[in-house]
């Protein structure tokens, strides 16, 4: 593998093979004003350049085949009117470096993504960005600096005596409104803000059942949709749509009045929530992002803390307590897709008598042997395949016809210059910042080196036994199995974007050939299906992602009949 690498490295498909790789040239100058801050400040000062001039450059850097140009590095200290330098050495995608730009003209941007203090319970001190109320989005997060772009020409020597000014600050986020439907609360978490060294919020937006204010003797159940940071009730619309509204084509789905379809599908939501065969539930949109990433996977973790606790055992004990829920296990269930998916098979797992059954979707790696498409137990590295000559590497993103858009290392290069030390708010630093164990500097320890691939063993052990979830309920089963009979599904497209299929299929391998007891669940795939399919095989992608709130309802109440206590009360929210 070390000759593999020589070879990669001298191919130019690492970045940063060597310290003097390439020279320490200016190349562009940035500074912020003190109308927008008077104070110094630390982050991540990143540098971009586009040539599509539809949106601002810092809209337009992803991992896909569209993406733009950024760059990197950290500061400390930066003070109002002192110039920070990027030079060819800071690092940079998808070119490595300033150096590698080809010559044209771009329009240019700077932004601070600006990190705060956190003297950590563990006694660590670390640098992170908190969320400002955004989900953790470095491009629109409140109190972050930049610039207006501007366009410049690089020529043949690259790009030499820029200035950018960051006179720009992102403005608060307004909080969202209480209607007579959705309500939205926060409460402070005393075990979140014990570990954080400071005041931490958990928020959620509660969608009310049809008659709860008619009838206050009823207790409800409560379906928590996990997912992605929630900036409101998502998919729910009491008006039809607008008829004003113009048709927007949806890229992803190869549909045209996409926008239109959703507010449709909100509106149907809608009418199906209030009719009368309907069950009355309390649904729960929970908001608990981190300084890692928008969504803390809703369990305990050495770096983000004891989030699984205290969404558990505080907030949804508290939602349950100011909306009349039925505060019991046998009526709480879990649903969502993606990263909600895997949080609601987790959670499950992690409080397997807390809640009464999980519909998982398209969930992230449940199994570590296939972490996407790499073993993180037998694979040398992430980056590429384990072969000496022809080190191929290896896919990350793909569409329904197999076409390859993005590789593991791509991804990993673009998070690299978002932020070092897993801080770049996106997946697979979010995966090291819920999965690893603490290092040294407080910081989440790597599971492999993020320039190279290599993989560390003794990092990935500690995966195997605290995240992995199908060696979990492998090794755990004798007491996991008679408490989570009957509560596991899982769905998946079997062309899924993410190779997120794999994982599932060894799950499925362990839950259908282990019968004592036998898990009594389900596992089913969407042919030729991308990310995220759950589990309508009637109904395209596009519309059936629209529909997790009524979706899994009548496999809920035929669990809740199945296996509610004799004394659980099956009568007060059954109301018309």
């Amino acid at each position: 593998m070390k000759r593999a690498l020589y070879l990669l490295c001298t191919a130019g498909l690492l970045w940063n093979c060597s310290p003097n790789a390439q020279p320490e040239t200016p190349a562009v100058t940035v500074r912020f004003t003190e109308a927008v801050s008077e104070s110094a400040l630390d982050g991540r000062l990143l540098l971009m350049l586009s040539d599509d001039p539809s949106a601002e450059p810092r809209f337009q850097i992803n991992a896909g085949l569209n993406t733009q140009l950024i760059f990197g590095m950290n500061v400390e200290g930066m003070a109002p009117g002192a110039g920070e330098v990027f030079t060819v050495a800071a690092p940079g995608f998808p070119y490595s470096s300033l150096a590698q730009v080809p010559p044209g003209e771009y329009r240019a941007q700077a932004l601070l993504h600006v990190y705060e203090t956190f003297n950590l319970a563990s006694g660590h001190t670390v640098k992170l960005p908190m969320d400002n109320g955004e989900g953790q989005q470095w491009n629109r997060s409140p109190g972050n600096l930049y610039s207006q772009p501007v366009t410049v020409t690089v020529g043949e020597n690259g790009l030499q005596g820029l200035e950018l000014v960051m006179d720009q600050k992102i403005p608060p986020i307004p909080e969202p409104e209480d209607t007579p439907w959705i309500k939205h609360i926060k409460m402070r978490s005393p075990s979140l803000s014990e570990f954080w060294g400071r005041d931490i919020y958990l928020g959620a937006h509660v969608l009310l059942p049809k008659g709860f204010e008619e009838h206050p003797e009823a207790r409800y159940p409560l379906m928590v949709f996990h997912g992605h940071f929630p900036s409101d009730f998502g998919g729910f619309r009491t008006t039809p749509p607008d008829p004003e509204l113009e048709p927007v084509y949806s890229e992803r789905f190869g549909v045209d009045g996409y926008n239109i379809i959703q507010q449709q599908e909100a509106y149907d939501f809608y009418r199906r929530w209030t009719s009368e065969d309907f069950p009355r539930f309390l649904i729960v949109e929970i908001q608990h992002p981190t300084p890692y990433y928008d969504d803390s996977y809703a369990v305990n973790s050495a770096s983000q803390g004891p989030y699984g606790d205290a969404i558990t055992y505080e907030l949804i004990p508290y939602i349950e307590e100011q909306f009349r829920g039925q505060g019991e296990g046998w009526a709480r269930f879990l649903y969502g897709g993606s990263t909600g998916g895997w949080e609601a098979l987790a959670v499950q797992v992690k409080y397997p008598d807390e809640y009464n059954g999980c519909f998982a979707a398209c969930p992230d790696p449940i199994d570590f042997r296939a972490y996407c498409l790499t073993n993180i137990y037998e694979d040398p590295n992430a980056y590429y395949t384990n072969s000496p000559h022809k080190p191929n590497e290896v896919p990350a993103h793909r569409d329904y016809l197999g076409q390859v858009h993005t590789t593991v290392r791509e991804y990993n290069q673009l998070e690299w210059v978002l932020g070092d030390k897993s801080r770049s708010g996106q997946q697979w630093d979010i995966w090291e910042a819920t999965y690893s164990p603490q290092a040294a500097d407080g910081y989440p320890q790597r599971l492999w080196d993020k320039q190279t691939g290599e993989i560390n063993p003794d990092v990935a052990a500690y995966w195997r036994e605290n995240y992995d979830l199908r060696h979990i309920l492998e090794r755990d089963w004798e007491q996991l199995g008679p408490k989570l009979r009957g509560k596991i599904h899982l769905y998946c497209g079997d062309m899924d974007n993410y190779y997120l299929n794999n994982a599932v299929y060894l799950m499925e391998d362990f839950l259908e050939n282990t019968t004592d007891p036998y898990y009594e669940g389900e596992v089913a795939y969407g042919d030729r299906a991308e990310h995220c399919w759950n589990g309508d095989p009637e109904q395209p992608n596009h519309i059936s992602r629209l529909r997790y709130n009524s979706m899994y309802v009548g496999k809920i109440m035929q669990r809740i009949f199945n296996s509610a206590p004799p004394d659980a009360d099956l009568s007060s929210w059954l109301y018309r």
